[in-house]
């Protein structure tokens, strides 16, 4: 689609702009221009219709090759490093797609479109020692091939994985199904027929048993794609005249027509095969929509699901009429287990769900038991009934006349199981309404064996969390809870993994649990001084039964606030540490960058946190206070407490995403990472009712911490953020004019009219809160916002709720009351931004709108001060802030003036 309809904006164009005298792609050096505002153009050349380069400063940041992602046998004996490229060019986003039934498909490979890949794979033995031996290539495949859906076997011997290259027309080729001997790396397709390809659009493959595959594949004789019609054999028609309530989200790339249906049957549409590692392979069942393939433990059954018509054009494949099937390995038909109709009508209240049987699985310590969920108050959060979810347990094929039996009941929403064996497994239910949650304790064999309430407490309350327990591998490859014999020691032991929430932050650790008593012995925690490690995955390896405490052994992740993420493991009973990557700093040039989590009290008493990063060699005495980028996100809470808890660690790493504002550090700016900006609705209260006055309160904190500190320079502070963080910031534009200079908001929402039924966290319709829906509307507001606004989204944006319309509507209502204000549109970007000519786009419109409107900028505060008041005068509240002076030389002057921009802050 083009962009060229949105006339007057600032759209991205199909070229890097040339250098000034070389003419070799790069953007000119802003050392030979000169610092801040000499690097950009005028305004004029700014509309140019052609991608730019941000500063080489951050350039260089972005274009650093990436590292690699570790895969772990399921013996926990090898390593496979996956290889990974930098950002992909535009070209690639441009390719085709189909945008059918909520999801988007590259109709030329038979795959989601836009997915990522690995560019090589590398097998790491790991030693006894606990290091890493030599690289082992796995290698056969031709040179440029494209890697997806890596797969080990599950005993560890192979690896299956599908490759696909890059063709002339700047199209991809189908996928490819190999397979890889793990002990030599040599790998070859695993079809002896190139015209077999796989069609992953939902499913690709997965392992039977150690030598067979399941396999979705193209039908052999598709043909080509049905043509649409040039003239239109009917209206479309969408009818209701059954009266029926549905309510439904901002869907998009919804089925528009029966055209529509037909292509997506099309390219959805697979034929199952059944193949062997010497390339034997048979059709099994008839070609249909497969979702989903679950071998069953001892690999005798498969769980086939798959969706049928009729289909809708108001929600999602996911609401789809769905069948579930047993069938044996072999292909043949065992029953029926449920046909669920369409679910247009799912409530849109929180923990509403499908109606009939859902979240169909195998048990993890059985050989071939099902078991399944049923709700009780027909799917509907708001019906109150006891028990509201029932799981059900059954074995394969029962006996005849044998019923399912049932598990366990719960009142709240189930979440899901943890196996063990028939003395132990974990249930979870949930409700989101009173953010209450329970862990109960069953034993699945004993039937005169009460359940009971393991852990009950608020999924908010960060510092109460237990940790969840640690699973191993068994040789069927899935995975159940780790018992622990403890010498002397009687009782069930497990391992529970937590993050480890305190107000000093977060300190991870590994706790040995007896289930009976509560009792808990922490046998491993993280360095809190200057590390920041996590427990990763249990790397002990035992065929089945419990592991004893003095063979534990564990993966974990261990970083600091200048050291990069390494993987290490530790061996008991020593507890030996041996670090097995020695990944390279990611981007040397903020190796020194200086980072501190800040702890601040909004003016209601709200405890509120942030990461506040300062550029590299920073020294406040000699360089005083800095621009500064607040960037930020809302959260909603039920209570003071829970929002005022720490989350996250003061020591860990800086990681810097291809558009984060971390890179703004690179311009010596100062970054406000993260503020917490809680929004509360306790009791009965519904958090969004007061929305703008608490977002105002915990962002004026902010400010004030930042230049009671001195690293702040009060005129020159931005704000900004992506998504809800969008959202946030014209709010902050349109109500805290004083508190920024200028923002920047990226694939946001602004009119909440929009999206009537429910948005975010938000569970009431526009007519249910019509007032809160308007008030917390920024579009509404548009007339107030006199601060400069960037305006950035991606045109193919494929989120619920932030279509880019959104922008395009936001923008002209800024540009109708004469706002400073900028709309970027990203050609073939979706909610987040991949290709690197957009990347860099954006990095060049961030640099640019911060050095023009936040660096340089020299506004006048009492002009400021007198359009306050005119709004004042106008009926607009204001009340008077704290605010403490600025330390260091000079600042309290600026202090005192920024108290004075704070009296007219709406509330």
């Amino acid at each position: 689609m083009s962009s060229s309809r949105l006339r007057g904006f600032v759209t991205a164009g199909s070229a890097e702009r040339s250098g000034g005298d070389g003419g070799d792609g790069a953007a000119p050096d802003a050392a030979a221009i000169g610092p801040g505002l000499g690097y950009y153009e005028d305004e004029g050349s700014a509309l140019g219709g052609a991608y730019r380069l941000p500063p080489p400063e951050i350039r260089d940041i972005v274009d650093a090759p990436p590292l690699p992602a570790l895969s772990f046998s399921p013996q926990r004996d090898k390593i496979l490093f996956l290889k990974r490229r930098a950002l992909p060019p535009i070209a690639e986003l441009a390719r085709p797609e189909e945008k059918l039934a909520g999801i988007r498909i590259d109709g030329k490979c038979s795959t989601r479109s836009r997915i990522s890949f690995y560019t090589g794979m590398g097998i790491h033995q790991l030693l006894p020692d606990g290091k890493l031996g030599p690289e082992k290539e796995v290698h056969g495949f031709p040179d440029g091939a494209k890697i997806n859906f890596d797969t080990w076997s599950n005993d560890g011997r192979h690896l299956s994985f599908c490759i696909r290259f890059d063709e002339e027309d700047n199209s991809s080729s189908k996928l490819q199904l190999w397979v890889a001997d793990v002990e030599t790396g040599k790998a070859r397709p695993l079809f002896e027929s190139p015209e077999i390809c796989l069609n992953a659009v939902f499913g690709n493959f997965v392992w039977v048993d150690y030598s067979t595959l399941v396999v979705c594949t193209i039908p052999l004789g598709r043909g080509e794609p049905p043509k649409k019609p040039v003239v239109p054999c009917c209206p479309k028609i969408q009818s209701n005249e059954q009266k029926n309530v549905i309510q439904v989200e901002t869907f998009q790339d919804l089925l528009k027509d029966d055209f529509d249906k037909d292509l997506f049957d099309y390219y959805a549409r697979s034929q199952l095969l059944l193949v062997t590692l010497d390339g034997k392979a048979k059709e099994i069942g008839p070609p249909a929509v497969y979702t989903s393939i679950d071998p069953s433990p001892d690999g005798k059954y498969l769980l086939i699901t798959s969706i049928h018509r009729p289909y809708s054009f108001v929600v999602p494949y996911g609401r789809f009429p769905k069948k579930v099937d047993l069938w044996t390995a072999d292909g043949q038909f065992v029953r029926e287990l449920c046909d669920l109709a369409l679910a247009e009508d799912i409530p849109i209240a929180f923990n509403s769900v499908r109606k009939g049987m859902r979240s169909i699985n195998w048990r993890a310590d059985k050989p071939s038991t099902l078991y399944w969920v049923e709700t009780q108050d027909g799917g509907d959060a708001k019906v109150e009934v006891s028990p509201r979810d029932i799981i059900y347990t059954q074995p394969a094929e029962p006996l005849e006349g044998e019923q399912p039996e049932i598990l366990h009941k719960v009142d709240l929403r189930y979440g899901g199981v943890s196996w063990c064996d028939d003395s132990l497994a974990l249930v979870y239910e949930s409700w989101y309404k009173t953010r209450r949650t329970r862990t109960w304790v069953i034993s699945p064999g004993s039937k005169d064996t009460n359940p009971r309430i393991l852990f009950d407490r608020s999924s908010e309350d960060a510092y109460s969390d237990p940790g969840s327990p640690m699973l191993r591998i068994t040789p069927a490859g899935t995975h159940v809870i780790t018992k622990v014999n403890k010498e002397n020691g009687e009782g069930t032991y497990v391992l529970l993994n937590g993050r480890g929430a305190t107000p000093e932050g977060n300190i991870p650790f590994l706790d040995l649990f007896e289930i009976n008593t509560g009792s808990k012995e922490r046998i491993w925690q993280s360095d809190k001084e200057k590390y920041f490690e996590t427990v990763v995955a249990l790397m002990s390896h035992l065929n089945d039964g419990d592991i004893s405490l003095d063979q534990l052994k564990i993966l974990t992740s261990k970083e600091s606030k200048t050291e990069n993420r390494q993987y290490c493991v530790i061996s008991w009973p020593d507890k030996k540490a041996c670090q097995i990557t020695n990944f390279p700093h990611p981007y040397p040039q903020l190796a020194s960058l200086q980072k501190e989590m800040i702890r601040y009290q909004r003016k209601d008493g709200v405890q509120l946190t942030a990461t506040l990063y300062l550029p590299p060699n920073y020294d406040l005495s000699k360089e005083g206070p800095l621009p500064c980028l607040v960037w930020a996100y809302p959260g909603e809470f039920k209570s003071k407490d829970a929002a005022g808890q720490v989350r996250g660690s003061p020591n860990e790493f800086a990681a810097i995403y291809p558009t984060s504002p971390l890179l703004c550090l690179a311009r010596r700016f100062a970054i406000l990472s993260g503020p917490t900006i809680p929004i509360i609705g306790e009791g009965e209260e519904e958090a969004n009712d007061r929305y703008v006055e608490q977002l105002v309160a915990s962002a004026e904190a902010a400010v004030e911490e930042v230049i009671r500190r001195g690293v702040a320079h009060p005129n020159k502070i931005a704000v900004g953020g992506h998504s809800y963080g969008a959202f946030m910031t014209a709010n902050l534009l349109a109500h805290a004019p004083q508190l920024f200079c200028c923002g920047i908001a990226r694939s946001g929402a602004y009119n909440r009219t929009l999206t009537p039924f429910c948005f975010q966290n938000e569970v009431r319709t526009l007519w249910e809160a019509t007032d809160t829906y308007v008030e917390m509307s920024p579009f509404m507001s548009a007339h107030r916002i006199k601060k400069p606004i960037l305006l950035i989204h991606g045109e193919e944006d494929d989120n619920s709720g932030t279509l880019p319309m959104q922008s395009d509507r936001f923008f002209n209502a800024l540009k109708g009351h004469g706002a400073l204000c900028r709309l970027v549109v990203l050609p073939f970007e979706s909610h987040g931004y991949a290709a690197r000519e957009s990347v860099m786009h954006v990095l060049w419109e961030t640099d640019r709108w911060l050095q023009k409107y936040c660096a340089s900028n020299a506004s006048d505060v009492t002009a400021d001060l007198n359009s306050c008041k005119d709004d004042e005068s106008k009926g607009v509240v204001g009340s008077e802030a704290k605010v403490v002076a600025a330390s260091g030389g000079g600042n309290l002057e600026l202090a005192d003036s920024y108290q004075d921009q704070l009296k007219c802050i709406p509330r």
